[in-house]
């Protein structure tokens, strides 16, 4: 049985919720603390990061692996993925969807192909599974 890996990040957040200011640490990696606000999440993120870019990073990065994992076993191996993911955030109502677009240089499959096999990465992608909302996908050869 494999061993179960588990990341950390943490936060901490200073005052109220609409006049504090926090940071949020990727504590695995090392990789950065970033700040963050309300005004930014609920107003115009401007430089400041917020939990819902967080996700869509972690998002684009789960579904590429996937996506990839699934072309190599269609015997497609991609070349190169780009993904992005957004997250739309409504105060009140939090996390209202995901959208995905990716373009894909893959040698050798046909367009239908590639857009069936996106979705069942969608499908099958560790993140896509935790979110409750709706994910979109759109999805294209370069």
């Amino acid at each position: 049985m494999p061993k179960p890996i588990v990341n950390k990040a943490s936060a901490v957040w200073n005052g109220d919720l609409i006049s504090g200011h926090g940071t949020a640490s990727l504590d695995t990696s090392g990789a950065g603390t970033f700040s963050a606000n309300w005004k930014a999440r609920a107003e115009e993120s401007g430089g400041t990061t917020t939990p819902e870019e967080l996700i869509a990073a972690a998002h684009a990065t789960c579904f590429s692996m996937q996506f990839s994992h699934e072309l190599a076993e269609n015997g497609t191996p991609p070349t190169q993925l780009n993904t992005s993911a957004e997250v739309t955030f409504l105060v009140g109502a939090g996390i209202t969807g995901v959208a995905l677009t990716v373009t894909g240089d893959v040698p050798g499959i046909a367009a239908e192909d590639f857009v069936r096999i996106a979705e069942s990465a969608k499908a099958n992608c560790p993140v896509s599974q935790a979110l409750k909302p709706p994910v979109t996908l759109n999805a294209s050869l370069a």
